[in-house]
């Protein structure tokens, strides 16, 4: 899909089918964040280390590769830096930051699927402060997709749950639904990379202030970390999750937004735990349980029903609201 710099002047046409390929890849390359950052922080960095590294990192890619080929993208009016600040804080930092606490502190299967209620938070949204009724069989997905997730996540084996992680989590699952909802609202009036760049940017200057980057040990970065059948240095793995797991994601996931409305982005997107399970299967060798397979046919039986039945979307003139937004009240 050609993009123009100038989005406020061109009518792109949306493409459904497009915007899943875009959304499942958005989620295989988040999915590849717990894989490749759980070995450097079993080597000795900290959560909190590997999230500053990832962001920080892919802010100072995207920043110097847009500068350098596509400049005009930087160009920002006054009134949308709201939106990208809103955007950096909740949908990048604030979403790595909330899990990294939560998981820390209670299950990680429990942490995910917190994170994951994402969709709930999002189609709440769509229905009561944008009056659009939902349909009752998008509604069944959600559940649908939530009963999967939570298989797959095993949140059997966590029934106790600290009282700050799960605060955290609750505050992953906001930031995530903001991914969405942001995303999709910039999408009307921003380019995408320019969008993620600015967002990116923004992100890693609040990250790198909770874990600035200078305290990370250079006998651990430049140490070996077990990565499947492999042992790469550290620093190769945190260049890995900022090139694949952020820079790839977030610009195939804000490009998505483009084709899909966010409720039917946000439930898709539950496609990347799936992934973590079965990437974590395969090189961590952590195996899958049979009630995990149950799950993962579950969650993808809600997802399919929820991009069924949702509200169709409509060409839109960059600039002008998006069809979800402007939709009357439906019965």
């Amino acid at each position: 899909m050609a993009v123009d710099a100038s989005p406020d002047s061109r009518t792109h046409t949306v493409h459904p089918g497009r915007g899943l390929i875009l959304i499942l890849f958005a989620s295989l390359f988040f999915a590849s964040s717990g894989v490749i950052g759980k070995p450097a922080m079993l080597a000795g960095l900290s959560p909190q280390q590997v999230a500053a590294a990832r962001i920080g990192l892919a802010a100072v890619v995207l920043l110097a590769g847009v500068a350098l080929v596509r400049p005009s993208l930087l160009r920002v009016r006054r009134e949308q830096w709201r939106l990208l600040v809103a955007y950096g804080l909740l949908a990048v930092a604030g979403v790595q930051l909330c899990y990294f606490v939560a998981a820390s502190r209670i299950p990680v299967g429990v942490a995910i699927l917190l994170e994951f209620t994402s969709p709930v938070l999002v189609a709440l949204w769509v229905r009561f402060v944008r009056r659009v009724r939902l349909p009752w069989p998008m509604w069944v997905g959600i559940a649908l997709a939530l009963a999967g997730l939570a298989l797959v996540a095993r949140v059997d084996e966590g029934l106790r749950l600290d009282g700050l992680g799960l605060l955290a989590g609750v505050g992953a699952a906001l930031c995530s639904a903001a991914y969405f909802l942001l995303g999709e609202h910039g999408m009307s009036s921003l380019h995408p990379l320019g969008m993620v760049t600015w967002g990116m940017v923004v992100g890693a200057v609040a990250v790198c202030i909770v874990a600035p980057p200078w305290t990370m040990p250079a006998e651990i970065l430049t140490g070996s970390a077990e990565f499947g059948p492999w042992r790469p240095p550290v620093w190769t793995l945190l260049i890995a999750i900022a090139l694949v797991s952020t820079v790839c994601a977030y610009l195939a996931g804000i490009t998505a937004l483009r084709h899909l409305p966010a409720p039917v982005a946000s439930v898709l997107a539950l496609a990347e735990p799936l992934i973590t399970t079965v990437a974590a299967w395969i090189l961590l060798h952590e195996a899958l349980t049979s009630l995990q397979v149950v799950g993962a046919v579950v969650l993808l039986g809600g997802a399919v029903l929820v991009q069924l039945t949702a509200p169709g979307k409509q060409p839109a003139t960059a600039g002008e609201p998006l069809p979800l937004e402007s939709q009357p009240n439906q019965p």
